[in-house]
């Protein structure tokens, strides 16, 4: 029998969906010969994104990634949600191991013409997964204290990194969705800001990786969010512009990842 994760809403341990290997039709390009090495599942996701100066993005990125651009202007992502099913390939998941919540700030970049995302930073509760991945994946990790509930059909979240000595960095905010589920369309900057199949990222001495992962199409929904605080970006020197963000919304996602890979 699968175990509910207490204080995480919904979901449960072990029951990750293996049929989306089969699904690949969409995938800008044909998944790894290798082995992949770890599932995860997405829960309760807000997309919330905000067209930003490209310039500014570019001064952040490191110069081996090219800034992915649509229509001329780049795109800051704040991305809340939590996650089971948190093990790698023929590890069962275990609670409080492999459930937890994340929040990730996330821009989008490239090398040719294989796109993907670059993350500024990535909060999670669990200091054990925060360890691994600075360590394994050079990925911007950071503890925190955090809370994903929801109430009355809205998702409450809340966030605040203890991180000794990194930037402060806090979000309060309730989310929920307001339409059907309609996944994007090649073409559409939905499908733009969210269909991506890898990450990029360097390591301290500043080699290049990439990293591949795989899941279904996201079966988006247009979403309305209230944000309480928001400082997420603020850490990274980034001011948000008063523009209200895009938002959208997805239940949930199961996904495959791969080893990190040196270009």
């Amino acid at each position: 029998m699968a175990a509910t994760i207490p204080g995480l809403t919904g979901g449960h341990m072990n029951d990750f969906n293996r049929d989306i290997l089969k699904e690949t039709a969409h995938r800008p390009w044909p998944m790894p010969d290798s082995p992949w090495l770890m599932t995860q599942t997405w829960h309760d996701l807000l997309f919330a994104h905000w067209a930003v100066d490209a310039g500014v993005v570019r001064a952040l990125v490191p110069s081996a990634f090219a800034i992915d651009l649509f229509e001329g202007r780049a795109w800051i992502g704040v991305v809340p949600f939590r996650m089971t099913n948190v093990a790698p390939r023929a590890v069962p998941a275990l609670p409080w191991i492999s459930a937890f919540p994340e929040l990730n700030v996330r821009t989008y970049v490239r090398i040719g013409d294989r796109t993907g995302v670059y993350f500024f930073s990535l909060d999670a509760s669990n200091p054990v997964a925060v360890g691994v991945a600075r360590l394994l994946v050079h990925l911007p990790y950071f503890t925190a204290s955090m809370t994903c509930v929801e109430r009355n059909g809205w998702i409450h979240y809340h966030s605040d990194r203890t991180s000794g000595g990194a930037p402060p960095a806090r979000l309060a905010a309730k989310y929920r969705p307001i339409d059907r589920v309609q996944p994007p369309a090649p073409g559409t900057l939905d499908h733009f800001l969210t269909e991506r199949y890898c990450l990029f990222t360097t390591d301290r001495g500043g080699v290049a990786y990439t990293l591949d992962i795989h899941h279904p199409p996201w079966p988006l929904q247009p979403a309305e969010a209230i944000f309480e605080v928001n400082t997420m970006t603020e850490a990274n020197g980034i001011s948000l512009p008063a523009a209200p963000p895009l938002l959208h919304f997805s239940k949930r996602q199961d996904m495959v990842a791969w080893g990190l890979r040196r270009l």
